[in-house]
Order: structure tokens, then sequence, then C-alpha cells
């Protein structure tokens, strides 16, 4: 027997007794290795599958809406709030339907819907938003205390003036006159260039207080 056969062979019996030894762990962190790839490509096909399905009823809710279909609005809102409220789709859905529903005179529905994304939205400017349209309904609907409320925590940048403006029409339905007038002038100094609108309603507001 060559040396070189030799070697081969001690080679071969390193490699029998290695395996003997580790054999075992290997196998079983391959194993380990192939279920951690499975799990991980049904998870992204489970999202994808995920983001198809409330893609359409996004599609859906927005063609009700369109349509002013009160009930389909409802159903699709309803179906993506249910089914997949941890998505980003389900508090513009719930923003959509709550504007179609306030629109339609159910403050009902658009109360609920409103308060979900104060709830559960995860960006706060979203928050910001239902939360200045849910006192838009509550003073709707006479509840003005509970208006005001939702209106107490400091508004996102960018929001201050909408809020302050919003206050002062809470407080004047409240017929709280000078109040009011305070917020719609801190409202109109919160006004910036973007906000010319604005500006002009706040200015025909004030004028109606006898301040010009």
């Amino acid at each position: 027997m060559s040396a070189y056969d030799l070697e081969e062979q001690e080679q071969i019996a390193e490699l029998k007794a290695w395996w003997k030894e580790r054999g075992g762990r290997v196998i079983a962190a391959a194993t380990l290795l192939l279920m951690a790839v499975a799990a991980w490509n049904g998870w992204m096909w489970y999202q994808r599958s995920q983001a198809s399905q409330v893609a359409v009823l996004y599609d859906t809710l927005q063609k009700a809406a369109q349509a002013n279909d009160l009930r389909a609005t409802r159903d699709a809102a309803g179906a993506i709030l249910e089914n997949f409220p941890r998505t980003a789709y389900a508090p513009l859905a719930a923003l959509i339907c709550a504007k179609v529903q306030f629109q339609a005179g159910d403050l009902k529905t658009a109360r609920a819907q409103l308060e979900w994304v104060v709830d559960n939205a995860r960006s706060e400017e979203i928050q910001a938003i239902a939360r200045l349209r849910l006192s838009i309904v509550l003073l709707d609907d006479k509840d003005l205390d509970a208006a005001l409320r939702i209106l107490g925590e400091k508004p996102q940048p960018g929001f201050e003036a909408l809020y302050a403006s919003q206050r002062g029409d809470v407080l004047m339905a409240q017929n709280k006159i000078s109040e009011a007038r305070a917020e719609y002038r801190t409202a109109l100094a919160k006004t910036g260039p973007a906000d010319r609108a604005l500006h002009e309603v706040l200015r025909l507001k004030l004028d109606a207080l006898g301040e010009s």
C-alpha cells in the first residue's frame, strides 16, 4: 500500500469518526435551517396574499365611496378593519367610510369609524386628522364637551391652526364668544403662506365677531 493510499484511509477514518460524533448535530442544524427557510417562504407568501386581498377590498371601498353607496362603503370598510386591522389600509378605509357616512348624516357610524382610527392608527398624522374630523362630527351631533376634549391633545406640527379654528367653532356653539375669539386669533397667528383659504375663513369669523 502506497503512502498516498494510507493517508487517504486515515482521512476517511477521521471523517467517519467526526461524523459519528457530530453528524446528528449537523443533520439537526440542517433540518432547522430548512424549516426556517420554509417558514419564511410561507410567511412571505401569506403576506403577499394578505396584501393582495386588502388591496382588492380597498379598491372596492373607493369605488363604493365614489358612487356614494353607503352600504357597500360600510361593508368594505368593515371587512378591512375586521380582517386586516394592522395594515396601512385600515385607517385610510375608516377615514373614507367616516366621510361618506357623515355626508349622509349617519353620525353614529362616522363617529365609530373615526374613534377606531384615533385608537388604532400607527401614524400620528393620521390620528391628528381623525381627531379633527371626529370633533367636527361631535360638534354636528351637539356633543360639545366631547368635541373639545378630543381637541385637547397637542396637535401634530402643521395642525395647530386647524385645531385652534375648530376649538373656536365649538366654543362659539357653546356661546363662549370671548374664548372663541381667542382661539380664532391663535389660529390666525398659526396660518402660513400655504393656508390662504383658512386665513380668509378666520378673518371672516373674526369680522363677524366685530374684530376687523
